[in-house]
């Protein structure tokens, strides 16, 4: 249970009335209060109310007080006893006790006095129980049943019932079959302790259940069971007052009773009462701090207790966790004296002084002036007697020649005469012997002043600094007060973060830039202001840094071992001139560089030497000024230190137009390792050039050419230019040259080019005059075009034809021999070929298309032939011209639209009149005919037939006009449908060339009654049953299958039908090719034959994939 905290404003006394009202203090309550009312030690009066026991709560909202009222109505002799009520709120807990008397009624209690009779009856059942021993009774009975007995005999010191029982007891105690060991009657433990319970048992495996108040104690971190062969104990961590209770141990049917006294520790005082020295009408606070929180602190004055109830609007008493403080709201003279907080382990004393007033008529106001200028602090209080002391800054003011104190009636003045900024700070006047005091500031003006140095900078106000470096400049500001600092750059104030910043400190204002860069270049001023004045510096700063690269490095013109390197110099110079340059070079392909130059090179030119002929090399620059060496150039394109090529060889005339000329050369015959670049083509009019003229090349003093003849300077005529035909190098070895003049006779020459520059040049030998050079026409007509161009209807049709002649020939396209008019179909003519397209191909575009191209007398012609395809129509009479057994004998004839091509064959299906499903029965079939076998007796079939040419299957198919019933008499074949016949082949074998690695098959087919025996061979030796070889016969139709014909598998096949009656043979010639040469016709194996009877004949031959 928590500590007593004071919440009570009223408790309830001792009296033998039947009403007890308690109040209790809400005002530093968090929430509402919670109330008990208790009889003894535990029992809850709240479950007991009813008409014998009445509670009542009300709240006053003015004075936030709870009034908690329990009356007893026909009090009894058994209502006598300790009560006790508990108010808890939160972490806040009260509690109190008092006693109710039930005596005999007075005679002067009259005839309404109801309760003397009551009382009287209970006296005579009171004398019954008088008889009885209590202690007998209470020694008989279990613990757990003390409390009810000491209530129903009024009992209320539970404690001395418990020790007295204990005293009253036998030594010796009652044995018990479950227990070895019982526990104590009672034990004591301190707030905050451990304690332990323990029994011992018979049976080791006994279970045992430990209760408290009779509810059943659950296993936690507070509570832990321990059983440890024949002991079972309790242990109970940091106990409190809620641990205070009866405990059982519980083993079957018997068990083991004690009690609980939870002891509370003495509360100490930690932090003592300090002496406090006021003044009348000041609030007063005596604070004292305990060593346990809501611990109980009784206040006393001079030896009154001060509580609530006597203290009334006077003192208040606050409470926060172990601090607990005495308030004194106006101190008055009446209450000086000792004061002292008690505590059940402590006591603390102090003294309260309390002074009169002291009215201050004029009070020091605080004062602003400048250096040199005159202060003056000036008060006035009430009392001209008063003396006082003046200070500054906590520390005596002593007179001086500047400084002086005057004392006159009322008024104190304090005089300072030529202030300085030492004398600015707090200056305050004590009267003695009064707890006042009169505080003012005195503020010193200094106007601000920038106190900048740049003697060291060069220019007045230039700052120059190296990029990447940091700047700081401080700047010492003085002036009082401390003045307000801006600096910016341009229109822009610099911040107080970041990499450009400002740091101001009270004397120093310090400009940062870490990491300079270009952009922080510029104009800066700092401006400081007070109320005393402004005052503004400006300065530039530089930013410096090493140039940027050189750029355009290149290569102009190299020498055998050498090359003249250029470049421009860098857009920006860092600020500081260009003192030169170095100069590396590496080989292509190699990381390594190497030093060109150790000392700065002034020129943008530079004559590199010493390198091999033959190898590609790199050059790059550094710029150098007074801050460093830039970073380096980009690699210039690489070069090759070379000579020229010799002259192109074979120069020849290729083909002359009446504007043009083409030409052709080879390569020359001294080429280099620097390979050729491409090839420059010129030319020029025959006599405007100078031949076999000899030339010297002079090297002058300042480096330039001068080019002359052996005996005289050369004078070149004006027409001597030569023209330049293609703009850039040309990479092969061809070229035509348009736009010359007609008639003309031209010269031409090439120049081979790489990077040492350009070769001698190959000159015709002769000019050549620019006109047209007749050339017979002759069409090139493409491969595929020379047999018929099958096209299926719908598709596209584009034609190239190439021809040649010239001049350009006359293009003319006929139809069947017409000329082609046909809207529909489109030619488009170029110089050296011709199109025919059609859009959309119609059957009516099949035809012989007939290409012409004629020069003058002279032309060529080329015909095409066109067919458009498109898939047939169905077969038409499709009928069963007759049944027997469970075969059909079908025949039609053939579609009337062929679809503009040959039928290839017809598909034949079979449909059960019952299930109406449709089943393959022949693919590919040549004939108008074939005959149905393997139908099922009974059933009713109908037939239809799809022709099929290269577009595929007809649409629709052709419909049998009759039907097949197979009935169920006999399947043999009628005699006179086949009469006894010798074997006679009706299908021949077929020469065949099939590919090697791909199967394939050859067949004939045969008829004879009765049915022949077949007998194949190769090159006159049976074939016996060999697995590379099928035979197979079905329906008459004989067909060997070769398994992946090899080159030896070639040869003559023969096949020989024999029965009774006599015997026919037939032979083929089987040629296996090494690799396929053309695309061969789809492939077919027997499955696609008809099937026939033995009476009919029909013979394929094809390749089986």
């Amino acid at each position: 249970m928590s500590e007593l905290t004071g919440l009570f404003v009223l408790k309830p006394e001792s009296v033998t009335d039947i009403t007890f009202v308690a109040k209790v203090d809400s005002s530093n309550l968090l929430r509402k209060p919670a109330m008990k009312w208790l009889k003894g030690k535990w029992l809850d009066l709240g479950s007991k109310a009813g008409k014998h026991l009445q509670f009542k709560e009300s709240y006053d909202r003015n004075t936030k007080i709870y009034t908690y009222e329990m009356s007893i109505i026909k009090v009894v002799d058994g209502d006598a006893g300790g009560y006790r009520c508990e108010v808890t709120s939160k972490d806040k807990c009260d509690s109190c006790t008092f006693e109710v008397s039930v005596g005999d009624a007075g005679e002067d209690a009259g005839d309404l006095d109801f309760s003397a009779l009551l009382k009287k009856r209970e006296k005579k059942q009171q004398q019954v129980k008088e008889e009885v021993d209590v202690w007998e009774i209470l020694k008989e009975a279990r613990p757990c049943d003390y409390e009810k007995i000491a209530f129903e005999y009024g009992i209320t010191d539970l404690r001395g019932m418990l020790k007295r029982l204990k005293k009253m007891k036998k030594v010796e105690p009652k044995k018990s079959d479950a227990f070895l060991r019982k526990m104590d009657s009672a034990y004591s433990v301190d707030k905050g302790k451990r304690i332990q319970l323990s029994v011992e048992v018979t049976d080791p495996n006994a279970q045992v259940k430990w209760l408290k108040n009779g509810q059943e104690i659950k296993p936690s971190a507070k509570y832990v069971f321990e059983s440890v062969g024949n002991k079972r104990t309790l242990t109970i961590n940091k106990c409190n007052l809620s641990d205070d209770a009866a405990y059982e141990c519980v083993v079957g049917e018997e068990k083991s009773f004690t009690e609980v006294f939870v002891k509370e520790p003495p509360v100490t005082i930690t932090k003592l009462l300090d002496d406090v020295h006021t003044v009348v009408g000041e609030k007063v606070e005596f604070e004292v701090e305990v060593s346990e929180e809501g611990a109980s602190v009784k206040w006393m004055k001079d030896g009154v207790e001060l509580n609530r109830e006597t203290a009334g609007s006077k003192y208040r008493f606050k409470k926060d966790g172990k601090r607990h403080i005495l308030i004194i709201n106006e101190a008055t003279k009446e209450d000086i004296g000792k004061y002292y907080a008690f505590t059940n382990g402590g006591e603390s004393q102090a003294e309260l002084e309390v002074e009169g007033t002291l009215e201050v008529l004029q009070s020091i106001a605080d004062l602003t002036v400048k250096a040199a200028e005159q202060a003056v602090f000036k008060c006035e209080v009430s009392d001209e007697k008063v003396t006082g002391k003046w200070f500054k800054d906590g520390v005596e003011v002593q007179p001086s020649d500047r400084i002086k104190m005057t004392h006159i009636g009322r008024t104190h003045k304090l005089t300072i005469d030529d202030v300085k900024q030492s004398d600015a700070g707090d200056y305050t006047f004590v009267p003695d012997g009064y707890a006042l005091s009169l505080s003012a500031k005195l503020n010193f003006l200094d106007p601000p002043k920038i106190h900048l140095d740049t003697s060291g900078t060069g220019n007045k106000n230039t700052i120059t600094v190296v990029a990447g470096n940091k700047l700081r400049l401080d700047v010492e500001i003085t002036g009082e007060p401390a003045p307000t600092v801006c600096w910016m750059k341009g229109d822009t104030v610099a911040e107080a973060e970041g990499r450009v910043r400002v740091e101001t400190r009270k004397t120093l204002s310090s400009f940062v830039i870490e990491g300079a860069e270009k952009e922080d270049e510029g104009h800066y001023s700092i401006t400081v202001t007070n109320p005393a004045g402004e005052d503004k510096a400006e300065l530039f700063i530089k930013i410096v840094d090493v140039p940027n690269p050189p750029e355009n490095v290149k290569c102009t013109s190299v020498g055998e071992d050498s090359a003249i390197i250029t470049w421009d110099p860098p857009a920006f110079d860092g600020g500081v001139p260009i003192k030169g340059y170095l100069m590396e070079r590496k080989k292509v392909g190699s990381a390594r560089w190497t030093k060109l130059n150790f000392d700065v090179y002034e020129s943008t030119t530079y004559d590199a030497k010493k390198m091999i002929e033959g190898v590609l090399y790199e050059m790059r620059v550094f710029a150098v000024n007074g801050i460093g060496i830039s970073q380096p150039s980009a690699n210039s394109k690489p070069f090759m230190p070379i000579a020229p090529t010799s002259e192109p060889t074979r120069l020849t005339v290729d083909d002359v137009t009446d504007t043009t000329c083409a030409l052709k050369w080879r390569p020359p015959e001294k080429i280099g390792a620097g390979g050729i670049d491409g090839y420059i083509i010129e030319y020029c009019k025959e006599g405007s050039h100078i031949d076999n003229i000899s030339l010297k090349v002079f090297v002058g003093s300042d480096g330039s050419l001068d080019c002359c003849s052996p005996s005289s300077d050369l004078t070149r005529p004006s027409g001597d230019d030569w023209v330049q035909a293609n703009e850039e190098p040309v990479s092969k070895n061809q070229y035509r040259v348009k736009g010359l003049p007609v008639g003309e006779k031209m010269l031409f020459r090439v120049v081979a080019v790489n990077i040492a520059g350009r070769s001698p040049p190959a000159t015709l030998g002769q000019a050549v005059t620019i006109r047209e050079i007749m050339e017979h026409p002759k069409i090139r007509l493409p491969r595929q075009l020379r047999t018929k161009l099958i096209v299926r209807v719908g598709e596209k049709v584009n034609l190239v034809i190439p021809f040649q002649g010239k001049p350009r020939p006359i293009v003319t396209w006929f139809k069947d021999g017409a000329l082609l008019e046909d809207n529909t179909v489109g030619t488009r003519t170029s110089d050296k070929d011709t199109i025919l397209f059609i859009r959309t191909a119609e059957r009516s575009h099949s035809g012989k298309y007939t290409l012409s191209v004629q020069i003058e007398n002279m032309s060529d012609s080329a015909d095409i032939h066109i067919q458009v395809v498109e898939k047939p129509g169905p077969p038409i009479d499709v009928h069963v011209t007759e049944v027997w057994g469970f075969n059909v004998a079908l025949e039609w004839k053939p579609p009337k639209d062929d679809g503009n091509c040959e039928i290839i064959g017809y598909t034949i299906q079979k449909a059960d009149m019952k299930t109406k499903e449709w089943f393959l029965v022949y693919e590919h079939n040549r004939r108008p005919s074939c005959t149905v076998s393997d139908l099922v007796m009974g059933n009713e079939y109908s037939f239809r037939v799809y022709s099929e040419n290269i577009c595929g299957l007809s649409d629709e198919p052709g419909r049998s006009k009759n039907t097949a019933i197979i009935t169920k008499t006999g399947n043999e074949i009628p005699a006179e449908r086949c009469p006894l016949s010798s074997p006679k082949f009706t299908a021949p074998l077929v020469d065949r060339s099939v590919v090697a690695g791909y199967s394939a098959a050859i067949s004939c087919a045969v008829r004879g009654f009765p049915k022949p025996k077949i007998v194949w061979m190769k090159n006159n030796m049976i074939i016996g049953e060999d697995p590379k070889y099928l035979m197979q016969n079905k329906q008459g139709v004989l067909t060997l299958n070769i398994r992946k014909p090899s080159l030896f598998d070639g040869g003559r096949y023969s096949c020989r039908a024999i029965n009774d009656l006599g015997q026919d043979e037939v032979e083929c010639k089987l040629e296996v090719r090494g690799m396929l040469q053309f695309p061969c016709p789809p492939p077919m194996s027997s499955s696609y034959m008809p099937a026939f009877h033995s009476c009919e004949d029909e013979c394929h031959i094809s390749d089986i994939p």
